[in-house]
Order: C-alpha cells, then structure tokens, then sequence
C-alpha cells in the first residue's frame, strides 16, 4: 500500500470514529447529526479537526458547579419564589404581568430566573448615547465596575474606556473586564497594560492553552453586560469599537439595542457575571455579599434575566422566545441580524401567523457574515408562505436583538435567533413584562419599519437561481454555522 493509501485509510478510520462518537455518544439534535456527517463525509481530510475545534459537546460538564454553590443565598431565594408564583401568591405591580404568570414560571423552574418588579428602564438604541451613558455612570462608580463584552477593539472607543476605566482604577474603585478570547482574537494583551498598571484586572473568557490554537474555539461568551456598584447596569447587543458608533465606512449607522436597568434585577446580572469570571479568572471573587446591595425600589418594570449556555442542554432563552411567541395574541415584532432557527421555533412562528397573528421579521438589508446571512435567506420562504411578513433594514446594520409580543412582553439581550446562540454561545437577555418598555421596544420596531423594504413573496421566488442553491447548501450546514 502507498503512503497516500495508508494516509486514506487513517484519515477514513479517524471519519468513522468521529462519526461513532456523533451517533452514539453526543446524543445530539438529528439534524447537528446530520451536519456533522455531511462534513466527516465529504472533508476527509479536515473534517476530523473541525470536529474537534467545533464539535466538543459541553452539555454534560457541570463547568459552574463551584461558582453556583457561591451563590446559594441568591439560589435560596429563587426557590421560595417558584414556590410562591406555583400557589399564586405573588403580587403583580401592574396588571398586566399577571397575564404572563406561566411565563414567568417556567423562566423560574428552566432558567433559574429570578423575577423582580422595582426596575427602571432605559433603551439606546444609538451607539453614542449609550456608550454616553455608560461612561457617565462609570465615572460616578463608588465600589465596583464589572465590565463583560464579546468584541473589544483597540480603536477610539476602546482606548477612552480603558482610560476611563484606569482612572477609576486609581481611586481605588474595583475594576474588573471580562472578554471573550475569540471575540478579541486580534487584540493585543498591552491593550489591558494602563487598566493593570492602576491595579485593575482583565482575564479573557475560555483562552488558548496553546498559541494559536483554541480546542474551545466553538464555545465563545456572546454576553454585554456592565454592572456597576451592584446599583446600574446594562444589557444588550453593542460590543466596544467604534463600528458600533457607526463609524465603519463597510455598514455605516449601526442600529442596535441596549437597556440600562437600576433595580434588584441587576443583582442577578451581577451573579452572572461573577460565575463567568471566577470561571475564567485565576483572582477569584470569594467574598461576594458587597457585591451585592439592596438597590432603591423605584422602579416599575418587571424583569427576567436569562442566561443560557452549551453547558446546559435545556436552550433557556429558545425557550423563553417560544413561549413569548406562543403568548402572542395580537402581534409578534423580532428582530436579529441571524435568523437560523430551529424546527420548534420555526413551527411556533408558523403557528401564530396560521393563527391571525401579526408576525413581522426584520433583518439587515447587507450582511456581515455572508454564509450565515444566505442560510438565513433560506428560512424566509417558510415564513412568507404562512402570511409573516418579513422586512429588510437599509439604514446600515440592524444588529438588534429584539422581540415583543402585544407591546406587552418582550425580550433584549445577546442571543439572536440561531442555532449558535440557541446551543453554542453563551448568551444572556432581560425578559420584560409590563406595558411601558415592552410597547416602547413596539414603536421602536415600528420607527424602524421606515427605513426597511419589504421582502415579499413574488420577490423572494424571483431572485436568482444560483442564490436559491447557495442558500439551500448553508441551510444544510445551518445547525452547525
């Protein structure tokens, strides 16, 4: 046998072995399954090491474990309250939260989401007043500044908040920055140097044991969150550079979504964050009671946080969108810059629009990853067949992650409406109930509607043949995009 036959017959024997385990040992969804074969089958040769930098399955790695007992007073309290919202005994502020009793359960029982109704509630939807209101709130920080993002860039707006941050620093304010290593994989380790100068810390989320190479390149923290004194913070989906100013010439104005939220609900963005970083900092945050006060109850928002990750096999956040989707019983209003869906959260769109149910679906007019945004494409047609309408954004890049049903519940966050975010990232979004942010978020949908095209279906069957193909061929590789 030739060198090349006995490099074929490794390379074939390491294909079966990874299809056994894919089969028989991950146990996961058919069609991830599928994807998976489809590569082994036709990559032989690289198929086996894409496997293992994205195919790792981290369902049944209990990676929080010891950061969950830290937090067992907050853990304590959401059992009283699933006990308290099973028998009915809970008070609702405004009335019409008690409309989502059952959603607000199950977000209790599946996601560990303690429901609060004393928050505020700001929404930016423009990178300049949110980052704006981010670095007013950072420089009247008292004790604390936690800072987690996705995407970090050396440019203008990285370098005024690392400075604004080191000179919080140096007045002996705890900084902390959690980043994602594949999310900044471009960025420089001095680009932290003025922050640890000032005695602030930094520590990247899952990095790389070796140069180069990241066997948990699959797995990437997709969570925004800035929590501030325990008291303020935000949420939603501007990472920091200054694209999300609107400053890349490529997308111009970037559209987005972002809360500021004062109020007990903050507590538990603070106990997400401090089991990411204990997770991913060796400086562990082991005395954690300061970093929770009791904040003023002014508010009148009822929230959720949901976090959702490729630890936990449950798809909290899918769940919730399916649930807000199935509450609906005038309209359905969601945006996301990926619309990757699974079949249950296809079906619960479909349903509601068979229903009488006004769906409408916006997504960018010009894509940012163009093979994600063909398979998107691919899911349309189910939609339009059933009446949803489906409208594109032309006034730069929509990257919102938005949904709101009735102008009465909704949802921002991190996680868009794909099979990544659903089982792969971790994510985390604010669930709202009541009728000020929710029917805010409606208008807003709204507003944006003037600066869309509607995709209709006469215009969806008459593009190009050869963009039907190349949307078929990502839909297939969809569940592993």
């Amino acid at each position: 046998m030739s060198i090349f036959g006995k490099l074929y017959f490794v390379l074939s024997f390491i294909n079966i072995m990874f299809a056994f385990a894919v089969i028989f040992l991950e146990r996961r969804n058919i069609g991830v399954t599928w994807a998976w074969l489809m590569v082994l089958l036709f990559l032989p040769g690289i198929g086996f090491v894409a496997y293992l930098l994205f195919g790792q399955n981290l369902s049944k790695r209990k990676i929080y474990k010891a950061q969950e007992e830290q937090l067992h007073n907050m853990a304590r309290l959401v059992e009283k309250q699933i006990e308290t919202v099973a028998l009915r005994r809970i008070e609702f502020h405004d009335p019409v939260m008690a409309d989502y009793h059952d959603m607000i359960y199950m977000n209790l029982q599946n996601g560990y989401a303690f429901f609060t109704q004393d928050n505020r509630i700001n929404i930016f939807t423009e990178g300049n007043r949110k980052f704006d209101s981010l670095f007013k709130t950072i420089a009247g920080a008292k004790h604390h500044i936690h800072l987690m993002y996705y995407i970090v860039r050396d440019d203008g707006l990285g370098r005024r908040l690392i400075a604004a941050l080191s000179e919080k620093a140096k007045e002996g304010v705890q900084v902390r920055f959690l980043y994602d290593d594949i999310g900044c994989a471009g960025l420089s380790k001095h680009f932290f140097k003025p922050l640890l100068a000032a005695s602030g810390q930094a520590s990247a989320f899952f990095p790389s044991r070796i140069p180069y190479v990241n066997m948990r390149l699959n797995f990437r923290n997709h969570r925004k969150l800035a929590i501030i004194d325990g008291t303020c913070g935000y949420i939603g989906g501007f990472n920091v550079g200054d694209e999300y100013l609107g400053l890349d010439s490529r997308f111009g104005p970037w559209r987005d979504t972002h809360l500021r939220i004062e109020g007990s609900s903050v507590l538990q963005m603070q106990a997400q964050f401090i089991m990411d970083w204990n997770l991913a900092s060796r400086i562990k945050l082991n005395r954690i009671e300061e970093y929770f006060p009791l904040p003023p109850h002014e508010g009148d928002a009822g929230v959720q946080i949901l976090s959702s990750g490729p630890n936990n096999d449950r798809e909290q956040i899918k769940n919730a969108y399916i649930k807000v989707i199935n509450s609906a019983k005038e309209s359905v209003y969601l945006q996301t810059p990926y619309f990757i869906p699974d079949e249950s959260l296809l079906n619960a769109l479909k349903m509601a629009a068979l229903s009488g149910v006004d769906i409408k679906v916006m997504l960018p007019a010009v894509p940012d990853h163009k093979i994600v945004y063909w398979a998107s494409f691919s899911y349309l047609g189910d939609l339009l067949d059933v009446g949803v309408k489906c409208y594109l954004y032309h006034q730069g890049f929509i990257h919102a992650k938005t949904i709101v049903a009735d102008g009465k519940v909704g949802s921002v966050g991190t996680a868009n409406i794909d099979i990544r975010s659903f089982k792969l990232n971790f994510e985390v979004n604010a669930l709202i109930y009541g009728g000020k942010t929710a029917s805010k978020l409606k208008k807003i949908f709204e507003h944006d509607l003037k600066h869309c095209t509607e995709l209709t279906l006469e215009r969806y069957y008459s593009r190009p043949r050869f963009h039907r193909a190349r949307e078929s061929v990502t839909r297939l590789l969809s569940p592993i995009l």
